[in-house]
């Protein structure tokens, strides 16, 4: 009987250990994140090495779906693709413990393509910068590049030939990154 007590008390003694130590990693992760099935998810080490990419399967915090604490120590970007935007947060991971860097929270906002019979319409809120440069193409050939700079909200309208109908590319570069969008006229 007392053996099977000290067993008991060992045992109970072991989950509430690791119930705490649950409860003080949990509390130092990153809260921020309040996620939508079917956004992007991509994070990288301090080396540039991406760790893990894929889509998002189910809403909630990310926290919840990802375990970060698992992850060896060091620092990691952790990027979040969203429908016009990008959040890019910087986490700490030290002896299973997560830390948000407040201070490195970042937003790009991505640009946004509409195609309407033979226009295309380009814009993008420039809060994160006012520089975009475009680049349209008819089936894999450069037919026109554009700059444009200097404005809160970068807006463009391109009138394509009517009578070229195929496939269309606008490639769209700005933040350091390429956006593509392919689409048929």
């Amino acid at each position: 009987m007392k053996a099977t007590l000290k067993k008991l008390v060992v045992i109970t003694m072991i989950l509430v250990s690791y119930v705490n130590y649950a409860t003080e990693t949990l509390n130092n992760s990153p809260k921020f994140y309040n996620v939508i099935k079917g956004h992007y998810i991509s994070v990288t080490d301090n080396f540039g090495e991406v760790i893990y990419n894929g889509l998002i399967k189910q809403t909630g915090n990310l926290t919840t779906l990802f375990d970060f604490t698992r992850l060896k120590n060091g620092n990691y970007t952790v990027e979040i693709n969203k429908d016009f935007e990008i959040e890019i947060n910087t986490i700490v991971v030290n002896n299973g413990t997560v830390l948000l860097l407040d201070d490195s929270t970042k937003k790009i906002f991505k640009p946004i393509f509409r195609v309407e019979n033979s226009k295309v319409l380009i814009s993008k809120l420039a809060l994160d910068t006012n520089k975009m440069s475009v680049e349209l193409y008819y089936e894999e050939k450069l037919i026109y590049t554009d700059n444009i700079e200097g404005a809160d909200i970068l807006n463009r309208v391109y009138q394509l030939d009517n009578s070229l109908k195929g496939s269309y590319s606008a490639i769209i570069r700005t933040n350091s990154r390429v956006y593509i969008e392919n689409f048929r006229i």
